[in-house]
């Protein structure tokens, strides 16, 4: 139980403080944990922290035009800017695209995972769907990290 609780606060922290790796830490957690169902607690509850913490940074992407520092950041050109406007105007319009972006950058952190729930939140993607997709997409790669140092060693013979 305890496990599950420093998973889903470790996993808001990590959300919302990008030098704290929750991966690390479930990793770490994982080769120390004895039991599939902690693990599988474990992947949850740091989904599910993970989610509610990029939800900050969803909504700060409602209101990022409306910050003049951010705004100014913003229109001077380079090689972020570029990438993030070619995103945006690609899904603007197209919430399947950006449901699928959104999944892609959750699951593999490419592209970077705190700039897209920031674009999510600019191109006004409804927020049950940004929560679902984050929730389901971040708590399958927890539940890969968890999973594979014991895979990992089902594979060494001997």
């Amino acid at each position: 139980m305890i496990e599950t609780f420093s998973s889903l606060l470790f996993g808001l922290a990590s959300a919302l403080l990008p030098v704290l790796n929750v991966e690390l830490y479930l990793v770490g957690a994982a080769a120390a944990m004895k039991g599939d169902g902690a693990l599988f607690a474990m992947a949850v509850a740091a989904g599910f922290g993970q989610t509610v913490g990029k939800i900050g940074y969803y909504y700060m992407g409602r209101g990022a035009l409306d910050i003049p520092w951010l705004r100014r950041k913003a229109e001077k050109p380079n090689r972020w800017s570029e990438r993030v406007a070619g995103w945006r105007s690609k899904a603007e319009g197209r919430p399947w695209w950006t449901a699928g972006l959104v999944g892609v950058s959750s699951l593999t952190s490419i592209p970077p995972f705190m700039v897209i729930c920031v674009l999510a939140g600019t191109v006004r993607m409804p927020f049950l769907v940004f929560t679902t997709v984050t929730f389901a997409t971040r708590t399958v790669r927890f539940l890969l990290l968890v999973y594979a140092p014991s895979a990992a060693m089902a594979l060494v013979p001997g």
